[in-house]
């Protein structure tokens, strides 16, 4: 009896725990008139209508990554609260732009080293990535608009608090911008299978680390861009890293060039 009551008792789950959420038309029209930022704004598959089509462009207009949902997962996300057809999930951090991170490095009189995520979709991976790229002294992390993950809560706790001192630029097209990093001095390198040894590779000017998805790596266009691409032995049955893994080891070794530690050379 004592256990029925226990289980009968128990709070159903409202939702992502921690998440941080705004449901109904009304109230996302007011975060986004408050400037609040938005990380990306759910619509109800389907849904035309005139107002909820205004509040589509303003969240663009703000930067949002739109996505079309099924009733039932909006009902799911806010814990079955009336959401008319439109849910957002609010950034934990407001983002910064590609200018913000070059200013960062240029107060520290340092050649700019920023962390490229080319579509990385687990949180988990991202936070981890900030959280070291911040360790080793980057000036910042660059992640595009679509097909990738953004400043949520569960990125935000994976970076244990980095996220609220390394900015996080998001831009709407990776080849583009890095033809722009390139135009202002930066070299690009790109984390694959097929390049030259890690350790071979000199970090020590302005770099732009592009760090490829869970799945298929770095994008082909994004390959392209690259002035060189670098590799990380596999010893192993394994034929990749976690991408928070090989972020962690190549900014350590931008750190430690940068630093003018010498390697252990037997």
């Amino acid at each position: 009896m004592e256990k029925n009551r226990e289980k009968r008792s128990a709070p159903r789950e409202q939702g992502p725990r921690g998440a941080d959420l705004i449901a109904g038309r009304n109230a996302i029209a007011e975060a986004l008139r408050a400037g609040r930022a938005i990380d990306s704004l759910y619509v109800q598959r389907g849904e035309r209508s005139g107002a909820l089509q205004a509040l589509v462009k303003k969240a663009k207009e703000a930067g949002a990554t739109i996505k079309e949902a099924d009733p039932k997962k909006l009902d799911y996300l806010c814990g079955g609260a009336n959401h008319q057809g439109v849910v957002a999930v609010a950034a934990v951090k407001e983002y910064a732009t590609v200018e913000d991170l070059f200013r960062r490095a240029q107060e520290k009189d340092e050649p700019p080293f920023f962390v490229v995520c080319d579509e990385l979709e687990d949180p988990h991976n991202l936070g981890a990535i900030l959280r070291t790229a911040e360790c080793a002294g980057a000036h910042g992390v660059i992640i595009p608009k679509r097909r990738s993950v953004g400043l949520t809560y569960a990125v935000g706790k994976a970076s244990a608090g980095a996220v609220e001192y390394l900015p996080v630029a998001r831009v709407g097209n990776l080849p583009s911008l890095l033809e722009e990093l390139k135009a202002r001095g930066l070299w690009i390198y790109a984390a694959d299978m097929d390049g030259s040894p890690w350790c071979q590779t000199d970090f020590t000017g302005p770099t732009a680390l592009v760090i490829g998805s869970e799945g298929r790596g770095v994008g082909r266009l994004v390959k392209e861009k690259a002035d060189f691409v670098v590799s990380l032995p596999l010893k192993g049955n394994i034929n990749s890293l976690n991408a928070s893994v090989a972020a962690g080891i190549l900014c350590y070794e931008v750190a430690r060039q940068r630093s003018g530690t010498k390697a252990f050379n037997p």
